[in-house]
């Protein structure tokens, strides 16, 4: 075997965001742009050499392609081991979990997340260090400052491996092992919850629907629910993953998974519905008739984490990205736990989570996880439901109703305003943080502003500060807005408008969400001048 040392120059725009490097999938494709960002990561972590790595993807368009040169660069840059998924698929959870259970230094994630995929669509790109979370800031910044310098990146001169084979295999001073995707992750989750429960609720006639959007979670979902857990076959839809998705947009929220909504709201719906992402980190919660939020979701899950197994003894804390309702937080100071506010970006959590400060985490955009794996994990939050509703024998919608009577409800939802202009949309937010000082007092759309404060994160494990990480204004009233410029997109920028209002136990809990939400909506529109500066209030995603 050669090894080939191959002259290149930095390539503009190769900064990670919150989760990783995503482009458009033929910017990946160009020469050099994929191998300049691998060999930046190496440099970043202090190269290759003895290092274990764990290496898969969700299998959209590229990724087998995209693996067999990251096996290359290993062996070019002296790696000892890398683990491989089966067909060069691993859903994210799984990929942590693996670089967890194997004492791997790291992994390489092929996604894009819940981004459309195919030749025209996203790609995506992170490394996850030792802990099997994405790397923190300090890493990804050491990556960064990689590709603007790089000068040269190491491959070897090898054919491509069977990723279709499990077992072991050698190139030259490198162990390739293929492993079965599912086998691993399955006997974590046997290890969380009550298998028996689960398969007696199945037993006993319980209806679900889980659509995995033909993506990454469809073995992991069939797997466990069909084969294992005695589902009826079916249950499981959209199960093969494709490298395109079926064309669709695998994200799990009532736009993007319509087919599973309309049947959740329809007289044939079964008890539960359920759909994930396209590398298996995000999941939607639907009952008959009635749709979870992402955030009251988290709030459930923490409140009866103690009815499944490996949660008996109680969890420790809980956090929550800033932009996601304050749910949660009734819910730990209830239990009388620590309750954390982060920036977005799962990698926040990963420091509470390995100092032992919380148990149970979640986001606003569909990602809940516990301190399992170091990922947000769509199946795990199914699974954990599903737990739930074993034990105590009452409907999603049931279980929505008594939390809301116990702790109010913080109606929730978020505004997605796609492809901005970048200067209009920085425009914006560079205007809002201006005028942050002022706000209080003034009055927008009939609701008074009670306070107004850019969000900072100061990590209370490492000292480390995070800023500009979005724009909160509090209303009198209980209602809230926060204005957030997005990094998971790769065209233009995404402004995302999140609205909230809370009613107490004792309130009303059945008015329409985007009903209940008008006054914070118009309000918040008014004050960050949003006709004026991108010149649309009608979002293009709401939920």
């Amino acid at each position: 075997m050669t090894f080939q040392t191959v002259s290149t120059k930095p390539i503009e725009g190769q900064k990670p965001g919150t989760s990783g490097l995503r482009k458009k999938t033929r910017v990946f494709m160009e020469p050099h742009y994929l191998e300049n960002f691998v060999q930046s990561v190496f440099d970043a972590i202090g190269g290759g050499q003895g290092k274990k790595l764990v290496i898969g993807g969700d299998g959209r368009f590229f990724n087998a392609t995209a693996i067999q040169i990251i096996i290359k660069m290993a062996a070019a840059n002296g790696a000892a081991q890398v683990i491989v998924g089966q067909d060069g698929l691993l859903s994210t959870p799984a990929a942590s979990h693996l670089i967890r259970l194997n004492k791997a230094d790291g992994g390489f994630i092929l996604s894009a997340s819940h981004n459309p995929g195919g030749i025209d669509e996203d790609f995506g790109l992170k490394f996850n260090a030792a802990n099997g979370g994405p790397a923190p800031e300090g890493l990804t910044q050491l990556m960064f400052e990689a590709t603007e310098k790089i000068s040269t990146y190491n491959i070897a001169d090898i054919d491509d491996v069977d990723l279709t084979k499990i077992g072991s295999t050698s190139r030259a001073d490198l162990q390739v092992v293929i492993v079965d995707p599912v086998e691993s992750y399955q006997a974590l989750m046997e290890t969380l919850f009550d298998f028996d429960a689960i398969r007696d609720l199945f037993a006993g006639g319980f209806t679900m629907r889980f659509d995995a959007m033909h993506a990454i979670t469809g073995p992991y979902a069939t797997a466990i629910l069909e084969d294992t857990l005695g589902a009826p076959s079916g249950t499981v839809v959209n199960k093969i993953p494709l490298e395109d998705f079926g064309k669709g947009h695998p994200d799990p929220n009532p736009i993007w998974a319509k087919p599973l909504m309309d049947l959740m709201m329809s007289d044939k719906a079964p008890d539960l519905g359920a759909a994930s992402d396209g590398d298996g980190d995000r999941n939607m919660i639907v009952g008959r008739g009635a749709y979870v939020t992402p955030s009251d979701s988290l709030a459930i899950l923490a409140a009866n984490a103690h009815l499944a197994p490996a949660y008996r003894s109680g969890i420790v804390g809980i956090a929550r990205s800033m932009p996601t309702s304050a749910a949660s937080d009734r819910v730990a100071k209830k239990l009388g736990v620590e309750a954390f506010e982060t920036p977005t970006g799962w990698k926040f959590f990963g420091n509470l989570l390995d100092a032992g400060r919380v148990t149970i985490c979640g986001e606003e955009s569909a990602g809940t996880g516990s301190d399992h794996v170091r990922e947000k994990d769509g199946l795990w939050a199914v699974l954990l439901w599903l737990n739930i509703l074993a034990v105590r024998k009452m409907s999603v919608a049931e279980i929505l109703r008594d939390h809301w009577h116990t702790y109010g409800r913080d109606y929730y939802s978020r505004h997605d305003f796609e492809a901005i202009a970048t200067d209009k949309a920085n425009a914006l937010m560079t205007d809002l943080r201006a005028r942050l000082t002022d706000l209080a007092g003034q009055s927008f759309a009939g609701l008074t502003v009670a306070s107004a404060d850019e969000f900072s994160y100061l990590d209370p494990v490492d000292g480390s500060q995070s800023n500009q990480q979005g724009v909160r204004v509090y209303f009198e009233g209980g209602g809230r807005a926060v204005f957030r410029l997005s990094g998971t997109g790769t065209e233009g920028a995404t402004l995302r408008l999140y609205l909230e209002q809370y009613a107490p136990p004792e309130g009303d809990h059945g008015v329409d969400p985007q009903l209940a939400l008008g006054q914070v909506r118009d309000a918040a529109q008014s004050l960050c001048r949003m006709e004026a500066f991108i010149g649309r209030t009608t979002p293009d995603v709401m939920t």
